[in-house]
């Protein structure tokens, strides 16, 4: 007999599952299974966090019975899903929410690359092998499109004290370009007028979540 459906919470780099606690506690509210994942994001690379948290994170969900499998994902969460789903056609996903995500790369990264000084290479070792890959030519833009439908949110307040000004000329969240967080192929995409790092804890985001889950699509304006 099959249990209620399954939301695989899944939060970015540098954070943990307490930075999900709320996104997870309504999405329980709503009446799901949810497993809000936490895993070492700044130890390995995002192929190997990617099998370390999903995969038994599905083994769980299927071993509950569930009769469906979501993924609601902040910043990088969202690009360890795509790395965990690809090649994968015959996993029982239903439909992906991400928050944020870096799906064409992140000029933050691409900044500090650059310097090659003790400032790029103490943050190089802060955010750990995961965050290199993240670079605007690296890995989310290699990944392709996900075989489910897909809802994508944006953000877009410039807050972020360190590197918001390296986007003084176009619209973001402080951390990733609105136009960088667009995946092909996505069946919605909503910007809202939030900052990157506590996007998930606003109501209408999570309302926007919830009915993405059981609709396909983000509420109405």
């Amino acid at each position: 007999m099959s249990s209620a459906p399954t939301v695989i919470v899944l939060h970015g780099l540098a954070r943990t599952s307490w930075s999900m606690r709320r996104m997870a506690r309504f999405l329980a509210g709503r009446g799901y299974r949810v497993d809000n994942v936490d895993y070492p994001s700044r130890r390995r690379t995002i192929e190997e966090l990617a099998d370390e948290a999903l995969g038994p994170a599905l083994a769980r969900a299927q071993a509950a019975g569930a009769s469906a499998i979501h993924f609601v994902t902040h910043s990088m969460g969202g690009i360890l899903t795509r790395a965990f789903l690809r090649g994968r056609p015959e996993l029982p996903v239903g439909r992906v929410v991400m928050l944020c995500p870096p799906n064409r790369g992140s000029d933050v990264v691409d900044h500090f690359r650059r310097r090659r000084g003790l400032l790029g290479r103490a943050l190089g070792r802060f955010f750990g092998p995961a965050s290199f890959q993240l670079a605007t030519d690296g890995l989310p833009t290699r990944l392709g499109a996900l075989p489910c439908e897909v809802g994508v949110i944006a953000g877009t307040v410039n807050r972020h004290p360190l590197w918001g000004s390296l986007f003084a000329d176009q619209v973001s969240d402080g951390t990733v370009p609105l136009e960088r967080t667009k995946l092909d192929g996505m069946a919605d995409f909503r910007a809202l007028p939030y900052s990157h790092t506590f996007i998930m804890d606003q109501p209408d985001v999570q309302t926007h979540v919830g009915h993405f889950l059981a609709h396909g699509r983000f509420a109405e304006e």
